[in-house]
């Protein structure tokens, strides 16, 4: 166990499996309370709350469909009730904004649905949690963004998912400039591939895995505890000067 977050609460979405779940596991080793947002799969939840608890640290599970109206409110509502026990004055340093949708349509073949089924869930939710986060969050607090190098890499498959992804680059460059007098950080983490669940296809697939690995300069593929290091690098002191940034978090692909 570190110290490097003793005392600090911190808010992962999306924090039941994949990097959610790593970043969970890293704050509560470095002493966080950490609470593990998820919106659909309550048994990995608390599955990452009990190994959390196994391991010494301390966290809880707070459920919120995001990408709903009125997710915002539902979710810190949810927060304060889920989190009476760990989090009394309801208090917030770091807040964490994992949860994503996909997407793997071209133009030509995307639904209107998915676009602001997409654009609701990895843009407006994150939008409006911070909104109203912002008198929870103390001053000199962390709020990092789950953004992707789909949102500057050529991607026509995932284009959807890449202009949501951009868009969040923009939010985190604006709101490091508004909330940089309290001496809050705002900063963007862009994966390339991580293998997690939703990396299946390219377990079942070792060729198109290798093909993918070959585009990295470090030649392999990413895993959720690469991206997690990064992440927690930021939501600590040591990452007190940055802001206002976008981490590439790919190994070097397609440099």
């Amino acid at each position: 166990m570190s110290a490097a977050l003793q005392g600090k609460v911190a808010v992962v979405t999306g924090g039941s499996h994949g990097i959610g779940r790593a970043t969970a596991e890293r704050f509560a080793r470095d002493g966080a309370i950490v609470a593990v947002g998820y919106g659909h799969d309550e048994v990995a939840a608390r599955d990452t709350v009990e190994r959390i608890g196994k391991d010494g640290g301390r966290a809880f599970a707070v459920h919120t469909e995001l990408g709903t109206p009125g997710d915002a409110e539902r979710f810190w509502a949810a927060f304060d009730e889920a989190g009476r026990e760990f989090v009394a004055d309801g208090k917030i340093d770091i807040l964490v904004h994992n949860a994503a949708k996909g997407s793997f349509a071209r133009l030509a073949d995307l639904p209107e649905e998915e676009f602001d089924q997409v654009m609701a869930v990895n843009v407006k939710a994150p939008f409006f949690l911070t909104k109203l986060a912002l008198p929870r969050l103390r001053d000199n607090g962390r709020i990092i963004n789950l953004a992707s190098l789909a949102a500057t890499v050529g991607s026509p498959e995932l284009l959807a998912y890449g202009v949501s992804k951009a868009a969040l680059n923009t939010f985190t460059l604006d709101l490091a400039l508004d909330l940089g007098p309290r001496g809050i950080t705002v900063n963007s983490v862009a994966p390339g591939i991580v293998m997690t669940r939703n990396s299946q296809y390219l377990r079942d697939n070792p060729e198109l895995a290798a093909q993918q690995a070959d585009r990295v300069a470090l030649g392999r593929l990413g895993e959720a505890e690469d991206v997690a290091d990064i992440i927690a690098f930021l939501a600590s002191d040591q990452g007190r000067w940055v802001t206002g940034q976008v981490i590439d978090a790919s190994g070097g692909t397609a440099l």
